[in-house]
């Protein structure tokens, strides 16, 4: 199975924008992020596919997150803008070996997660 290993998360200060990454032990087909908060159910914020080549983002995050792919090292980056209070939340990265979608049984393999905890 593939290994996902998620950094950049911590105790962030409100408005600051942290560069979250995800590399993983091999080329996947698909890479997305999602996130839960403290008492709620995890979401999808978005996705970069490579066959064919796409980027995907979720309209209720579009515009505060910008994800990138370095398809050579295997790494997805997730970029939040500017972050509030509400953007507190365990950022979790995810791969697809077959399909890419927002849909959480589409994926394969999860990594551990991230927390990022935003002080305002």
């Amino acid at each position: 199975q593939v290994r996902l290993v998620e950094s950049g998360g911590g105790l962030i200060q409100s408005g600051q924008s942290p560069l979250l990454s995800c590399v993983a032990s091999v080329r996947t087909f698909c890479m997305a992020w999602f996130r839960q908060a403290p008492g709620s159910e995890r979401k999808f914020l978005g996705l970069r596919n490579l066959r064919p080549d796409g980027l995907y983002y979720a309209a209720a995050v579009e515009g505060q997150i910008t994800i990138s792919r370095d398809v050579a090292n295997n790494t997805l980056y997730l970029q939040l803008k500017s972050v509030k209070f509400e953007d507190t939340a365990t950022y979790y990265c995810a791969s697809a070996t077959n399909y890419c979608s927002a849909d959480e049984g589409t994926y394969d393999n999860w990594g551990q997660g991230t927390q990022v905890i935003v002080s305002s």
